[in-house]
């Protein structure tokens, strides 16, 4: 059933100074709404039980995006088809870029943030494991100041961040790195597009002559309570050539690093199987 209109209150701050001292000032109160497309999903099923939002959405404060010799730091407000267009993204940070292929459709692509994606904190998102692979940073703000926290210690439990009371999320950085790095991104659904993943992967890796992995980085979706970066499969890989004997340890040691469980959209045995599948591609591509 649809939930009830005037039940809900939507306020538009017209700063970020006066939405944070909103926050500040009635703790608990307010709920930050920006594009709205995940939580729009409850307002239509009638399940939306927060009542009172922020929206943040028209605040130029939380966009825009800036690009300096050492980092691309994006506007929590980025939206995926802005995501798309930026060229030292598709350049640089193509795993960024393809995630915000797959997130939905066009309209959700339009009006879907980057910031909101990592603020519902679901397993399932598209774009997380791409950050965690691109060792990414958020910038927290609240009304007593702002402070930086690296992206894979955000997120703590199912649904749950390390944001405190009176937080959001304001600006997303990413560290460019000199040439050399190979990345891979792969979603596997139930269809090719507009699906939520059974399996979402996301790595990078740099690769010296003759083949040596220098470092890694192996992210993953739906295989967690939260999205997953598996830093003993990245200590494996360092150091190493890929061969059959490093693919097959790998795999095993991703299978030790994830909890994929059975739900509506699959089995935690074919999440396993295509987890440590998806590692292997990965792998044998970067020797092409």
């Amino acid at each position: 059933m649809r939930a009830y209109v005037p039940e809900y209150e939507l306020r538009a701050p017209r700063t970020l100074a006066e939405a944070l001292d909103a926050l500040a000032n009635e703790p608990g109160a307010w709920r930050v709404f920006a594009g709205g497309t995940d939580l729009m999903v409850l307002f239509e099923a009638g399940v939306l039980a927060h009542k009172r939002f922020l929206s943040v959405w028209h605040l130029p404060e939380l966009r825009g995006v800036e690009v300096t010799s050492d980092y691309v730091t994006l506007g929590a407000l980025t939206t995926y088809t802005e995501v798309q267009r930026e060229e030292v993204l598709r350049r640089e940070f193509p795993s960024l870029v393809a995630a915000a292929r797959e997130t939905g459709g066009w309209a959700i692509q339009n009006r879907g943030t980057l910031g909101g994606n990592i603020a519902n904190a679901s397993p399932a998102a598209d774009s997380p494991p791409a950050l965690l692979s691109y060792d990414a940073a958020l910038e927290l703000v609240s009304a007593s100041g702002a402070r930086w926290v690296e992206y894979d210690e955000f997120h703590t439990g199912y649904k749950q961040t390390v944001m405190r009371a009176g937080e959001l999320i304001a600006r997303v950085r990413l560290p460019r790195t000199p040439g050399g790095v190979k990345s891979y991104y792969r979603k596997v659904g139930t269809r090719r597009a507009q699906a939520i993943s059974k399996v979402c992967m996301a790595a990078t890796a740099r690769v010296r002559e003759g083949g040596r992995i220098e470092s890694a980085r192996v992210a993953l979706g739906s295989v967690a309570p939260t999205v997953v970066r598996c830093a003993k499969t990245e200590a494996l890989l360092g150091g190493q050539t890929v061969d059959a004997g490093l693919i097959r340890a790998a795999r095993a040691a991703l299978a030790q690093e994830i909890a994929p469980i059975d739900d509506i959209r699959s089995t935690g045995e074919y999440r396993a199987r295509v987890a440590e599948n998806l590692l292997e591609d990965f792998l044998t591509g970067l020797n092409a």
